[in-house]
């Protein structure tokens, strides 16, 4: 996949903008549409890496990366060395990769700061938006990430506007709850923050979902503009 900017036309950003949802590695490419403040992809992984996020929970190893590399000479092999024993790493590793691949050649980047890590709890719980131009996140297991389109949202109450309240009591949510979504597990999204150009006060509004008994543990990926 090539799609560098110089290829699209920023469009002036709307009062509400939407979301694009799809199974197609392609459009992740709407995100530079003015109307358009966040991407999800869902797509299937090989088998061998739902091993791997298996084990890795069933083991409770710490996880925990943060890296800004040039992505021409950095060792995906050894991003996690703790786990490469484990069953199905070689794939994980690989997607890891290829996951960097996209977003670079999306944005023609060179270096990429990369997150990854293994939580037990909800570690950014209220909508928010990131004070970044774009990030992508993938949940590798777990719980994904909770988001909501612009039209059921009211800006004035999120930070300090929400007066310490919930996120269900403050007025955020115009709406019932129903309608905020769950990226799926391995979804690609890309999410547009404040420093996106156009879109300072569009951002995609978005926040850590809480783990369950069922699903006590998220293993998250995050890249950003390094």
């Amino acid at each position: 996949m090539s799609a560098l900017p110089h290829q699209f036309k920023f469009e002036p950003q709307p009062t509400f903008s939407t979301a694009c949802v799809s199974y197609q590695l392609t459009d992740l490419t709407e995100i530079y549409k003015g109307d358009v403040n966040l991407c999800v992809v869902n797509r299937t992984v090989d088998t061998e890496i739902h091993h791997f996020v298996h084990e890795l929970f069933a083991a409770q190893r710490h996880v925990s990366v943060i890296e800004n590399f040039n992505v021409a000479g950095f060792d995906f092999e050894n991003l996690l060395p703790q786990a490469k024993q484990l069953r199905g790493y070689s794939e994980f590793h690989k997607d890891i990769e290829h996951l960097v691949t996209v977003f670079c050649e999306l944005f023609d980047l060179q270096t990429v700061g990369l997150r990854l890590g293994m939580f037990d709890k909800a570690m950014c719980p209220k909508f928010h938006v990131d004070h970044v131009p774009c990030r992508l996140v993938c949940t590798y297991g777990g719980i994904g990430t909770e988001w909501i389109e612009d039209r059921y949202i009211n800006r004035t109450k999120l930070g300090v506007g929400s007066g310490g309240l919930t996120d269900d009591k403050s007025g955020l949510i115009q709406a019932d709850l129903d309608v905020i979504n769950t990226t799926p597990a391995y979804a690609i999204g890309l999410l547009k923050g404040s420093k996106w150009e156009g879109s300072e006060q569009n951002g995609a509004v978005h926040r850590s979902p809480k783990v369950t008994e069922n699903a006590p543990y998220r293993l998250l990926l995050t890249l950003d503009f390094a």
